[in-house]
């Protein structure tokens, strides 16, 4: 089973996720794949209050800022990927500055990516970003990246079994 969990930000999403993989049956392991690079003083905080929060809950943490199809995942396990808006970043702008040219076909490759990893494992959520209610115009290389994620989105909630936008804490069945 493929789940999707999207909201804007701070609208609960990364617990609601987090829920509803503890949620799932099955002994499997529980995979935490943390998208968010460390690259300032800012992002380890955010870092930090995220392990803080599962510490807990029984999830093993695994690292990955891009190339998500290099995982290769228990077959009995339940995955969490967060997040999605990290990971297209990530691949944007990150080690390959070239990535932006070819931003027309970045959602695809990462859609099947994220396919061979959905492929090894019992159970995958991915959180992601509500993007485009902001009211904002923007241009360059931050709508180049608005419109990856928006394609990226939308590929992969045609293919989720269940997708759930998180408003205000509170969810809402868009699919499933």
């Amino acid at each position: 089973m493929f789940t999707l969990v999207i909201g804007g930000s701070a609208s609960g999403k990364s617990d609601y996720a987090e829920r509803h993989v503890l949620s799932l049956e099955g002994g499997g392991l529980r995979i935490y794949i943390a998208t968010m690079e460390p690259f300032g003083e800012e992002a380890r905080a955010r870092i930090a209050r995220h392990h803080a929060l599962r510490r807990d809950r029984g999830f093993e943490t695994i690292e990955c800022y891009r190339n998500i199809g290099s995982l290769r995942l228990p077959a009995d396990s339940n995955v969490l990927l967060e997040d999605l808006g990290n990971l297209m970043a990530n691949e944007l702008f990150g080690n390959d500055a070239a990535a932006v040219d070819e931003a027309a076909d970045l959602p695809d490759r990462i859609a099947e990516e994220i396919e061979k990893v959905f492929s090894d494992c019992a159970h995958m959520t991915i959180v992601t970003n509500e993007i485009f209610s902001g009211g904002k115009n923007y241009e360059g290389e931050t709508l180049i990246y608005l419109r990856a994620l928006a394609r990226l989105n939308r590929i992969l909630a045609k293919r989720a079994d269940y997708v759930v936008e998180l408003v205000c804490g509170l969810p809402d069945v868009l699919k499933g």
